[in-house]
């Protein structure tokens, strides 16, 4: 059984990251460090993963990381970051500098696509074969899942540098190095910052300011809906998390935008279609060991030459997609 393993689990955020040690989903160790240097950051992680093996073998690797980055283990660029707004990490090998003193399966895909796999074989996702993780916090990530897979191709959703229609009289140019006022450079945390001139706790519930904010988030869904059909939408990260009045807000814009034209879109049913993650900030780091434990079952299974055409878990037939019978 796969929870017997060890498992070793990153989030490697643009922010923090967080290296966790578990069984199964109950955790047993953690560190946390800044996101600051590639060098500083995965060195810290990488040392104590190191000290964590030294101990008792693990089993797995597992990361999920800020992006956008590698997911395609076929191309030379698998497990590196590529361009990025955070400085010094644009071409990183994130996944060879924290598997570097391990002999075990690794797997890695981004730190929301982790969150949402995790939500989906624990969490609020548990049973959905179309749903959504969004994360809004030092930038905007999505992750759809159909079938209990993330959705990968070229790369992956980057869900975040969507233009979408703006709120009439908004000034805002938006702080997106790329796009400027893609909905990340609009309502992800340094935005809402500069948006605000200072720190989006400090502004009320009731600030009118707030209100071409709910305009963005309302856009984001209601995309998300009509392209995926997405049975569930969460929202999380220290955004969507941490100021729970926005999520009414976007529900009733949903309504209004949405009913005209889809009628099963009644308040009832949008209460259900968004909502927050069940796992909360546990998503990420659990995300991280679901990733290793279904690169464990695919390289064990391959290790041991058994058919892997029907892989017992979606993230382990991706794996076997990508490494080959």
């Amino acid at each position: 059984m796969t929870d017997e393993h060890l498992i070793a689990g990153v989030e490697l955020g643009g922010t923090k990251a967080i290296a966790v040690l578990a069984r199964g989903r109950t955790i047993l160790d953690s560190i946390k460090v800044p996101t600051t240097s590639p060098t500083e950051t995965l060195g810290a992680l990488s040392h104590r993963i190191a000290a964590w093996n030294g101990s008792e073998a693990i089993s797995a690797l597992g990361v999920a990381s800020f992006g956008p980055i590698g997911v395609d283990s076929s191309r030379p660029d698998y497990g590196r970051m590529l361009a990025t707004p955070k400085v010094g990490w644009s071409g990183v090998d994130v996944l060879a500098g924290l598997s570097a003193h391990l002999d075990c399966p690794s797997a890695i895909d981004t730190d929301v696509n982790a969150a949402a796999l995790a939500e989906h074989r624990w969490g609020a996702g548990q049973g959905l074969n179309s749903f959504c993780y969004l994360t809004i916090g030092t930038g905007v990530g999505g992750a759809v899942l159909i079938d209990g897979s993330p959705v990968h191709g070229a790369l992956h959703p980057e869900i975040g540098h969507l233009r979408l229609r703006r709120a009439e009289a908004d000034p805002f140019g938006g702080v997106c190095p790329f796009h400027h006022d893609c909905i990340e450079g609009l309502v992800s945390g340094p935005a809402l910052e500069a948006r605000f001139g200072g720190k989006p706790t400090q502004v009320n519930d009731d600030d009118p300011r707030w209100s071409p904010v709910v305009h963005d988030f309302v856009e984001l869904v209601c995309s998300i809906v009509l392209t995926t059909s997405a049975q569930r939408i969460l929202i999380g990260g220290g955004v969507g998390m941490g100021r729970p009045f926005l999520l009414q807000h976007v529900r009733d814009g949903v309504v209004e935008r949405l009913r005209p034209y889809l009628a099963h879109m009644t308040p009832a049913y949008v209460e259900t279609l968004i909502a927050q993650p069940d796992l909360g900030d546990d998503a990420g780091p659990l995300g991280a060991i679901v990733l290793g434990l279904d690169a464990l079952t695919a390289g064990r299974s391959h290790d041991h030459q058994t058919d892997l055409s029907t892989p017992s878990t979606p993230s382990a037939k991706y794996w076997k997609s990508q490494h080959g019978a």
